[in-house]
């Protein structure tokens, strides 16, 4: 049976919503709904936030979740969850001894999603076998303005269900049917940012220079891609909603409410 660590990045100094993590949602945290949601999910043998932020740390502890600090050097929420991975296995091998037991995944929770579906985790957690060296999700497209939305990434993927590229270009690009027809004539798949990494692929992608696919398009998950790394794909059918500005928080508190 699978070993699998659930990690949260959350990081004070964000660029477009400093403090971000700690913003009230109806009378809890976004980190800590995140937190919570995420330990729903009965597929995950822990979940730990993973911050740099002293005030982000003692507001998980006090809430009685779990959290480890971590550098405020890291370019990525990937660089940060091995460094957490690296923390939290260090510690369990030290109380538990014989029988602690090695992480064999680390699932990349968004700390910016206040409603991520515990099932969502499950269904990345589920396509997991020994082989797979790092996983994802993707939704099918419903609308026009997410298909041509820059801001939202779209993916395809090969009969194995492995991604062949990511882009916020619309792809693929149907040759002589009208764009306004295209949802109908053919099934678009975006990104759902969560990530699942083999402990040892994890290690590997770390030490990875940016690619320049990723530097142009600005997707991380471009440069795995670009250096021959397989990033299985799982079809969820539940949508995410990420809070990156502070107007974000007028919805989140809507359905709270």
């Amino acid at each position: 049976m699978l070993k699998i660590l659930g990690i949260i990045p959350a990081r004070y100094a964000s660029t477009r919503f400093p403090g971000k993590p700690l913003v009230d949602i109806n009378g809890k945290t976004m980190i800590q709904r995140v937190y919570e949601q995420a330990s729903k999910s009965n597929l995950l043998a822990k979940v730990v936030v993973a911050t740099d932020d002293e005030r982000i740390f003692e507001h998980v502890k006090s809430f009685g979740g779990e959290v480890v600090m971590t550098s405020s050097k890291h370019p990525s929420g990937t660089d940060r969850c091995f460094e957490a991975l690296q923390i939290v296995s260090k510690l369990e091998r030290r109380k538990e001894g014989k029988e602690f037991q090695r992480y064999n995944y680390v699932i990349n929770i968004q700390g910016d999603e206040p409603f991520i579906q515990p099932k969502q985790i499950d269904i990345l957690v589920q396509c997991l076998t020994a082989k797979t060296e790092l996983a994802t999700l993707i939704k099918r497209i419903e609308d026009e303005a997410t298909l041509f939305n820059p801001n939202t990434p779209k993916v395809i993927f090969n009969n194995y269900n492995e991604a062949i590229y990511f882009t916020r270009q619309t792809i693929p690009y149907l040759r002589g049917i009208e764009k306004d027809k295209w949802l109908n004539a053919h099934d678009y798949f975006k990104h759902i940012g969560i990530y699942a990494y083999r402990v040892d692929i994890l290690n590997k992608i770390t030490k990875l220079p940016i690619a320049l696919l990723e530097k142009v398009e600005s997707l991380e998950q471009l440069r795995w891609l670009a250096n021959g790394f397989k990033i299985k794909v799982a079809i969820t059918p539940y949508d995410s909603f990420g809070i990156d500005i502070p107007e974000d928080l007028i919805e989140a508190q809507r359905i709270t409410s």
